[in-house]
Formats: C-alpha cells, sequence, structure tokens
C-alpha cells in the first residue's frame, strides 16, 4: 500500500476506550490512536523506539517516572525498553505514533 487515507485503514479496538489504525513499510510504522475521556494505557515497555505525538485533546504522559501533560501539537520520544504509560485528559484524545521497527502485533 503506497496511498492511504487515515479513516480507511482498519479499526482495531485494543483497550478499553482504545482503538487502533496502523500502516507500515518493512521498517517503520505509523499507528493512530483515538482515546476516549479516562482512558489508561498502563505501565510498559518494549523493545522499539517509539514517537508519540498528541494530534487533539491532552493526555497525562509517564516516562520512566517522569510525568508530563501532552497537548494537541506536543509529544515524547520514548527510547526502546524504557518504561512508560498515559491517561487521557480533557475529552477525546488523538495520537499519532511513529514505530520502528514496526509492532509485529499491529500488524493486525
Amino acid at each position: 500500500m503506497h496511498f492511504f487515507t487515515v479513516n480507511d485503514l482498519p479499526q482495531t479496538p485494543i483497550l478499553s476506550g482504545i482503538e487502533r489504525r496502523a500502516v507500515w513499510l518493512d521498517g517503520v510504522m505509523l499507528t493512530f490512536f483515538t482515546f476516549k475521556p479516562g482512558a489508561i494505557v498502563s505501565e510498559h515497555a518494549h523493545p522499539h523506539e517509539q514517537i508519540t505525538l498528541v494530534t487533539k485533546g491532552a493526555m497525562e504522559f509517564t516516562l520512566d517516572g517522569e510525568t508530563r501533560r501532552l497537548n494537541a501539537g506536543q509529544g515524547v520520544c520514548i527510547p526502546p525498553n524504557v518504561p512508560h504509560s498515559a491517561l487521557t485528559l480533557d475529552g477525546p484524545t488523538e495520537v499519532i505514533d511513529a514505530w520502528s521497527p514496526p509492532r509485529e502485533d499491529y500488524k493486525s
């Protein structure tokens, strides 16, 4: 797939109040998340590099014990194997994540 429209990508529910769409190549992946208010991503870590950009709404993001509020237009760079978590605030929130390498578990 070379050209895509985000809303035409298959949408997958992943956690309560969180849905994901994804597009990828061999070495990079983008995911498009929508969060309902109060949705929680529990602390976790993974071997992938991740860059998160909030495009709508706001979230409280904790990276390696440091917590910040991220509003639309703000983001965070997450190195491999660093613990992180998130809580959405202030209504619906939308986030774009870039991944390297692509997450095999997100290709469905």
